[in-house]
């Protein structure tokens, strides 16, 4: 009895990784020893990358009829390739890895046991890293609070290496949101999930362009998109702050009446004044936050501009 046969696709975000590109390719081509009933398809995106990384993977393609290359107009991000890879995937499940091979393509094969058995969602959790100590505090510390804050049973060391299956590609293309993280959004989703801790490896050609503006983005977007502590935080400060001014305002009454202590100028109030104003300029930053996403999302702006396919 023949076994059916699983059209399985691999979304690949490429930004600046030709050095990685040659080991890449091959190293995915492989999985079809380990998978033998799937039939594989790539999809490579190409984030505006301005080395070669296009010309590799276009070379690669002619080789292999599988490779799908989709080139965006400039750099959107790694959420938002992903987002454009999931578009031009056909397969009954998905899976996304980065291409700087710090996650093992070999673990899509336990990966798609978990999916067969029912599991929409399958994440590649990781249980440490192989980064420096600068890198690790970041990181832990950015998924503490996105597991306290916002996203309760968030895993504990994050994940960007996972397979979900055709209807969650579906429900993420539809909700079409911006300024997201997607993989927050696949588990805000709430399917089924399964999850295989792994130890993220270092990184060995070339240099990661995760820059630390683009860290504190993520951070921001996840904040702004999945959690109401932000804005829960400015009502608790400014409560606070208001009782401790009218208690404070009614201590300086009738310290005053009783004579038990005397006015010394403008200096106290400066300070207070002072206090206050760095208090409401962080609101004010908070409610930006919001406000300009808001915007953003108003404009109907697509998340990316593709450039050209190459299928």
């Amino acid at each position: 009895m023949s076994t059916r046969r699983i059209k399985f696709s691999i979304v690949v975000p490429i930004y600046y990784n030709e050095l990685n590109i040659p080991l890449t390719i091959p190293r995915l081509q492989k999985l079809q020893n380990l998978m033998p009933e799937c039939d594989l398809e790539f999809v490579f995106v190409d984030d505006g990358s301005k080395d070669k990384s296009l010309e590799l993977l276009l070379e690669a393609r002619k080789q292999d009829s599988r490779i799908k290359v989709i080139k965006l107009s400039r750099n959107f991000g790694s959420m938002s390739a992903i987002q454009a890879g999931l578009k031009y995937t056909t397969g009954e499940c998905v899976g996304v890895i980065a291409a700087d091979l710090q996650d093992p393509p070999e673990m899509f094969r336990e990966m798609l046991d978990y999916w067969k058995t029912g599991k929409k969602i399958v994440l590649g959790t990781r249980a440490d890293r192989e980064e420096s100590f600068s890198q690790k505090l970041f990181s832990n510390t950015y998924y503490y609070f996105l597991e306290k804050l916002a996203l309760k049973d968030y895993p504990k060391g994050g994940f960007d290496f996972l397979l979900i299956d055709r209807q969650v590609v579906q429900e993420i293309l539809h909700i079409e949101e911006k300024n997201t993280n997607v993989m927050s959004l696949i588990f805000w989703l709430g399917h089924d999930q399964a999850q295989i801790p792994y130890i993220r490896q270092e990184r060995k050609l070339g240099k990661s362009r995760w820059t630390l503006a683009k860290k504190v983005k993520l951070f921001v977007d996840s904040f702004v998109s999945f959690s109401y502590a932000p804005i829960r935080f400015m009502s608790m400060i400014g409560f606070s702050t208001a009782i401790l001014s009218i208690l404070y305002g009614v201590f300086v009454v009738i310290s005053t009446l009783f004579g038990i202590i005397e006015l010394q100028g403008w200096t106290t109030i400066i300070a207070l004044i002072t206090f206050l104003l760095g208090i409401i300029m962080v609101m004010l930053g908070i409610i930006g936050e919001y406000l300009w996403r808001i915007l953003d999302e108003s404009r109907k702006r697509p998340s990316y501009v593709i450039d050209e396919t190459f299928e």
